[in-house]
């Protein structure tokens, strides 16, 4: 069995106070493991976005463990936290989250800076992870003169620069057509197989299902059952998939 980075069990997390306090998670285990892209699918305010806040040490569970490369963050400091962050995890968002008067090296190199990495090695690092995405030749071109799929590959390359052992996605292709979240979904597909990463995608879009090997169902702030990916899970005309 492949090594296991994330593991999550019984966590609860409680949201809001009083008369508008909310559990949004309700008792999650949950393995994260190097070669594997794992499916989080639910609807809107089933606790997708939580449990994906949770495992990014964003979010402090209300109760329950949560291991982070075998070591457990509970009482684990604000910096210590960011630490693992930093460390070990990768995140990916669907509004991309880049800084509009930074060029898109200048976007990626913020992950390399926050590390003590700076000069001509950081450079170095931001070109290398935007040629992997593709990118390359638009290292010096600023966000809002990319379309939206290739800001979302600068955010990627941003989550991987600093080589994490795991990728969190949030609704990554929501915003994009069919070409464009291909892309990205191969680009995180490759992320898992071949750089023996975990990553974890967060969505309700049926359209990346080919691109999974593990689909984990959540509903109400539950996990309510875990399937294989791959195109035989597909329960839509296939013209509507993003087909690897």
């Amino acid at each position: 069995m492949s090594e296991t980075i994330i593991e999550a069990t019984a966590i609860k997390k409680t949201l809001g106070r009083g008369a508008g306090e909310v559990q949004a998670l309700r008792g999650v285990d949950l393995a994260l493991r190097r070669g594997e892209l794992t499916l989080l699918m639910g609807p809107s305010g089933s606790g997708k976005t939580t449990l994906l806040l949770v495992l990014g040490c964003m979010l402090a569970p209300s109760s329950g463990i949560l291991t982070v490369c075998g070591t457990p963050t509970s009482g684990v400091d604000k910096e210590g936290l960011a630490k693992i962050r930093r460390d070990h995890i990768g995140f990916v968002f669907q509004s991309y989250h880049l800084f509009p008067t930074l060029t898109a090296a200048q976007n990626v190199r913020l992950a390399v800076d926050i590390r003590g990495e700076h000069g001509r090695k950081a450079k170095k690092e931001a070109r290398k992870a935007l040629s992997m995405v593709g990118l390359e030749q638009k290292a010096d071109t600023l966000p809002g003169e990319l379309s939206g799929g290739e800001q979302q590959r600068v955010a990627i390359a941003r989550a991987f620069v600093a080589n994490p052992s795991v990728i969190l996605a949030d609704e990554p292709t929501a915003a994009l057509d069919g070409n464009n979240g291909r892309t990205i979904m191969r680009i995180l597909a490759d992320t898992a197989h071949q750089r023996e990463r975990a990553v974890l995608v967060v969505t309700h879009d049926p359209r990346v299902i080919p691109f999974a090997d593990r689909i984990v169902e959540i509903e109400d702030g539950l996990l309510v059952g875990t399937e294989s990916g791959g195109p035989e899970r597909l329960h839509f005309p296939k013209t509507a998939a993003f087909r690897p």
